[in-house]
């Protein structure tokens, strides 16, 4: 899998992911995970389909488990039980972009793929896609931090991932930048129509670009609903504001009349063991 992590550890060979043979309709299929920190249960037989093709965005509380989940579809985390069914060619774009400092924006996002003047020609149209190719050149200490994540946001896409996995992509980006990433990442998955998982605790960033929202409490799935407004959405929509109201509810946040549009999902009892969120 490309897009993970230098170095990570690979889960023992009997708690690996395994891959989901082609033709079938879900590109993930997870049976009864399990994934313990000490004593505590932190995916505790989990069940979830994500669809060929499909957004799916996942809220909870921090500590309830999204980005172990995340970590172990994307082979970076072990898992201790269940059945875990995901595609061969998938990437992760992280909260923080990742990029190698010592090479520039366009060797940054061909990174260990073949060199040749074909893979420069692709990764200049992937830097057109996200709107740097005038910066093909330029060095990752240069960029802001929005055109540092289009660039880590390149890098995943050139591989045609059939499952693109977004560990808080927006959350260190500030309000405009987000919302301008939320229209390019949309715009994007539409375009190339892999199968996605966003963990956040946004809850009107889930709405805004998800085709499902799922809430993870307790190790398991305690909501999961498909979203049927059509794109663009708004937040003004009554659909929209209806179904915020639901997930809040569903998450414990208490929403009052002067409580801001963006809501996010309230923390979860700290632990003294691995951040779990």
């Amino acid at each position: 899998m490309s897009g993970t992590l230098a170095g990570a550890g690979r889960p023992r060979q009997h708690d690996a992911v395994q891959e989901q043979p082609e033709g079938g309709l879900a590109a993930v299929r997870i049976r009864g995970l399990r994934r313990t920190f000490g004593t505590r249960h932190v995916l505790d037989g989990l069940d979830l389909d994500i669809a060929r093709g499909e957004f799916l965005a996942l809220l909870g509380a921090s500590g309830t488990g999204k980005t172990t989940l995340l970590r172990i579809l994307g082979a970076l985390d072990r898992h201790d039980a269940g059945t875990v069914l995901v595609p061969e060619a998938r990437t992760v774009v992280f909260q923080e972009p990742r990029l190698v400092p010592s090479k520039k924006v366009l060797a940054n996002v061909t990174v260990g793929l073949p060199r040749g003047p074909h893979t420069l020609e692709t990764g200049r149209r992937a830097l057109a896609e996200v709107g740097l190719e005038q910066h093909a050149d330029a060095w990752p200490g240069t960029l802001s931090g929005g055109e540092a994540q289009r660039v880590a946001l390149a890098r995943a896409l050139i591989r045609e991932p059939e499952l693109l996995l977004l560990d808080e992509p927006f959350a260190a980006l500030d309000a405009l930048t987000r919302l301008r990433m939320h229209d390019l990442v949309g715009e994007l998955c539409r375009r190339h129509r892999p199968a996605v998982l966003l963990v956040t605790h946004d809850v009107d960033e889930a709405i805004r670009l998800a085709d499902r929202v799922a809430v993870l409490r307790d190790g398991r799935l305690a909501s999961d609903e498909r979203i049927a407004i059509d794109h663009p959405r708004d937040s003004a929509d009554p659909r929209f504001a209806a179904l915020r109201t639901r997930l809040l509810t569903e998450l414990g946040v208490a929403r009052t009349p002067s409580a801001p549009a963006t809501a996010t999902a309230p923390a979860a009892p700290a632990t003294s063991k691995e951040s779990s969120s």
